[in-house]
């Protein structure tokens, strides 16, 4: 991030869309805009935001498979059929 060409006021952003998002597309730099001083807003291009929301979905996935091997390990896991015939049970459901 070079922050004097991607923090800019919402003001200059709004007198100079264009342009910024011209700067966006051609850098793949987000643009972070200030109003009053104080960070109000990311602008990023579609691409960049995809690919950023492509590495959280891998890493929530991750997530869930460290957890699940950390409940195995522990012994917090049951078989499936079991669970399933506990729910039928419990619910009324025939086989």
């Amino acid at each position: 991030m070079d922050i004097t060409k991607d923090i800019q006021p919402m003001t200059t952003f709004r007198n100079h869309s264009a342009e910024f998002m011209a700067h966006i597309k051609a850098t793949k730099r987000p643009l972070v805009l200030t109003v009053n001083g104080k960070a109000a807003a990311v602008l990023q291009d579609a691409e960049a935001y995809q690919r950023l929301l492509d590495i959280a979905a891998a890493a929530e996935a991750m997530e869930g498979f460290r957890q699940g091997l950390e409940d195995q390990e522990a012994g917090r896991v049951r078989p499936a059929g079991e669970v399933f015939d506990e729910m039928r049970a419990r619910h009324d459901i025939p086989r």
